[in-house]
C-alpha cells in the first residue's frame, strides 16, 4: 500500500518451506525447457561438489528434441527427470540447468499428486521455470527459489550470484534482507504480502489457463524479464492487468530487464501500469537476467520497503526460506 495507508496481512496462505541443504546432501539437476551446453554444465556441477553437494544428473538432461531443436528433449521425458527427481527420497532439492522454452509443454504431464504426496523440495530455477514456480505453488502449495541456475553464465562467472543463493540454501537466516544499492521506489510506500512472480512474459502466458492465478490478494509480485521491447512489456502488463490476475495486489519488486530496449521506457511502462494501483513499487532491486541474480524466495510472506525519502529499498523475508 501507499505509505501512511494499511498493508496487505502478511499471509496466512504462505506455502510449505523445503528443509535446508547440508553437506553432503543430493541434488538432482533437470533441464525443463531448453538445450544444455555440455561444458557450463558440467562447471556448474563443479560449483555444487564444492559446495560439498552430491549432484545427480537427469538422465535426459542433455538431450536436444529431435525435431525442435529449441527443446532439451521430449517432452514426456523432460517430465519424466522432474517427476523421478521430486519422487526419490534420497533428493534433497531439484535445481534447474537452465530456462529458455518449454515449461509450459510439460507442466501437466508432471503428476501433482505424486508431487504433493512427496512433499517440499528445494527448487531453484528462474526465466522460464516461472511456469513450474507457479504450479509448485499452486498445484502442490510448495515455496520455490526464484535463482540462478547451474548452466547458465551469471552462475557460473559471478561470485556475488552464487554465494546468494549458496547461502540461501544453506543459512537462508543469513539472507533475509534482499536490494542492491541499485534499488530505487518508483512509488513510495511499505506492503507486506507472499511473494510470487518470475518472468512476467511467462506469468503473462499462463493466465487464463487452467490451474492458473485468479488473483493476487495479500501478494507481492516479484517479476523480470528479458528481451522484450517495451511496447510488448506494456500488453504483458495490461494483458495481466485485464485477466484479473492482479487484482489485489500488495506490492511489485522489479528486477532486471536485460536486452528490454532503453531503461528509461521500461521504467515509463512499469510506472504507468503500476502507477494506478496505489500501491509501493521498488526497481532494480537485482534479480533476473542481469549480471547479478540474487535468489529470491517465492510463497513466504516479506516486507516490501521503499521509503519516499529516498533511503535504501528493500525486500525482507519474515521467516527464512527455507526450514
Amino acid at each position: 500500500m501507499t505509505a501512511g495507508g494499511p498493508t496487505a496481512p502478511s499471509g496466512a496462505d504462505a506455502s510449505a518451506r523445503p528443509a535446508r541443504l547440508r553437506p553432503g546432501a543430493r541434488v538432482a539437476v533437470v533441464a525443463p525447457s531448453g538445450p544444455v551446453p555440455a561444458d557450463r554444465l558440467e562447471e556448474g556441477l563443479g560449483v555444487l561438489r564444492d559446495w560439498g553437494l552430491e549432484p545427480v544428473v537427469g538422465p535426459h538432461v542433455l538431450d536436444v528434441h529431435p525435431q525442435l531443436g529449441h527443446l532439451a528433449g521430449t517432452d514426456a521425458d523432460r517430465a519424466a527427470d522432474l517427476m523421478a527427481a521430486w519422487c526419490d527420497p534420497s533428493v534433497d532439492a531439484v535445481l534447474c540447468a537452465r530456462g529458455g522454452y518449454g515449461a509450459h509443454r510439460m507442466v501437466d504431464l508432471l503428476d501433482w499428486a505424486a508431487i504433493r504426496a512427496a512433499g517440499p523440495k528445494a527448487f531453484v530455477g528462474y526465466s522460464d521455470v516461472t511456469v513450474l514456480h507457479e504450479a509448485f505453488a499452486l498445484r502442490a502449495g510448495f515455496a520455490t527459489l526464484h535463482g540462478p541456475m547451474v548452466a547458465t553464465e551469471t552462475f557460473l562467472k559471478d561470485p556475488a550470484t552464487r554465494e546468494h543463493l549458496r547461502a540461501t540454501l544453506f543459512e537462508p537466516e543469513t539472507v533475509l534482507t534482499l536490494g542492491l544499492d541499485t534499488a530505487l521506489a518508483l512509488v513510495p510506500g511499505r506492503a507486506r504480502g507472499v511473494l510470487y512472480g518470475g518472468c512476467v512474459s511467462l506469468l503473462a502466458a499462463d493466465a487464463g489457463t487452467p490451474h492458473a492465478r485468479t488473483d493476487a490478494r495479500g501478494r507481492l509480485l516479484a517479476i523480470e524479464d528479458t528481451g522484450e521491447e517495451p511496447y510488448r512489456l506494456d500488453g504483458i502488463l495490461t494483458r495481466l492487468l485485464r485477466s484479473g490476475s492482479l487484482a489485489g495486489l500488495a506490492g511489485v519488486v522489479c528486477g532486471s530487464w536485460q536486452g528490454c530496449g532503453p531503461y528509461e521506457e521500461v521504467r515509463a511502462v512499469l510506472a504507468d501500469r503500476f502507477g494506478p494501483l496505489g500501491i509501493p513499487v521498488i526497481e532494480e532491486l537485482g534479480f533476473g537476467h542481469g549480471p547479478i541474480a540474487l535468489t529470491v524466495p517465492l510463497g513466504v510472506p516479506a516486507v516490501l520497503n521503499a521509503p519516499a525519502d529516498g533511503g535504501r529499498c528493500t525486500l525482507t523475508v519474515e521467516a527464512p526460506a527455507l526450514l
